[in-house]
């Protein structure tokens, strides 16, 4: 039954992540905001849904370590495995302002987060209120910067959305959405804490391997359809992307409910270290030896590196 629930809850945070960007999108479309507010904030925010209700529902049950292991082992994910495979197939090419400001802005809110959780290993409210306002703090910046590097707004009319969906089909396809990630988050716990005792392993080892894996999925779809389009730049700004609103959101939000507090010191000692020392491992494959680019045999050095952290977490 632990792989059913497992495979049940990929499932449904899959379809149901996919659902909620559909609805939130046409519902922002509706009421006139411009696609780049949208694609900054709405999509983002959507997009890590299943990240958060995940990390949500484990918090409440007592499982902290699979919050944290969720967000740690899927950064990890997205900068190793993901980007990896994504350079593999195709070379990916990088922007300037990703190594000289998205990457730093990653590894900062990684750091600040390590600062929180290394000496007594809580998560506590006022560090997660920190995390919180750095998140707007963050999507403000974004919002502003892109606004500048932008020659016309594109705002989205009131025809164009009704060409795509109506009021209530967007309002069906936000409460299916909403229940599917519910339900997804509960199978997909259920079906992780069973694994973990059946297989002998800590919440810790489940949560950074197979949670952290199924919650990542919609980021690897979005790399691999991104590359086939030849449009490669847009990965790796968007795995970026997504390491940081994993931190001030999905840890952010949750330690606004419950304090988190580290169980597996392992989560400290080894994991965290290994999440920055495969962010390090990325920058200069970004500036220096091939130049703006990431190319198939640094991929495979990425993807290598993601497959020994698995080999040495079991």
């Amino acid at each position: 039954m632990a792989y059913f629930y497992l495979l049940l809850g990929v499932v449904l945070l899959l379809l149901g992540g996919d659902w909620l960007v559909k609805g939130a999108v046409d519902i922002a479309y509706r009421f006139k905001i411009s696609t780049l507010v949208v694609g900054m904030t709405v999509v983002s925010f959507a997009t890590s849904a299943p990240e958060l209700l995940v990390s949500v529902d484990a918090a409440l049950n007592g499982l902290s370590d699979i919050s944290f292991g969720n967000v740690i082992g899927s950064n990890i994910a997205n900068i190793a495995l993901i980007l990896g495979l994504t350079a593999i197939v195709f070379p990916i090419k990088v922007q300037p302002k990703t190594y000289k400001v998205d990457f730093w802005l990653m590894m900062a809110v990684t750091l600040l987060l390590y600062l929180f959780v290394k000496n007594d290993l809580v998560l506590r409210l006022w560090e997660s209120i920190i995390l919180v306002v750095a998140l707007i703090a963050y999507n403000i910046l974004m919002i502003v910067s892109s606004r500048k590097a932008q020659k016309k707004e594109d705002a989205a009319t009131l025809e164009e959305v009704k060409e795509v969906k109506r009021p209530a089909v967007m309002l069906f396809f936000l409460a299916i959405g909403v229940v599917s990630l519910k339900f997804g988050s509960e199978f997909l716990i259920d079906g992780a804490v069973e694994l973990a005792d059946a297989w002998g392993v800590s919440e810790r080892v489940i949560g950074i391997t197979i949670v952290s894996l199924g919650t990542s999925l919609p980021e690897l779809a979005a790399s691999m359809v991104a590359a086939f389009k030849g449009e490669q730049e847009l990965s790796i700004g968007n795995l970026i992307g997504s390491n940081i609103f994993n931190i001030l959101a999905v840890l952010g939000i949750t330690g606004l409910l419950v304090e988190l507090p580290v169980n597996s010191p392992e989560l400290v000692s080894f994991d965290f270290p290994y999440l920055f020392g495969v962010c390090l491992l990325l920058y200069p494959f970004m500036r220096f030896i091939t130049k703006g680019s990431i190319s198939r045999a640094e991929g495979l050095v990425m993807v290598l590196a993601y497959s020994f952290y698995i080999f040495w977490v079991f």
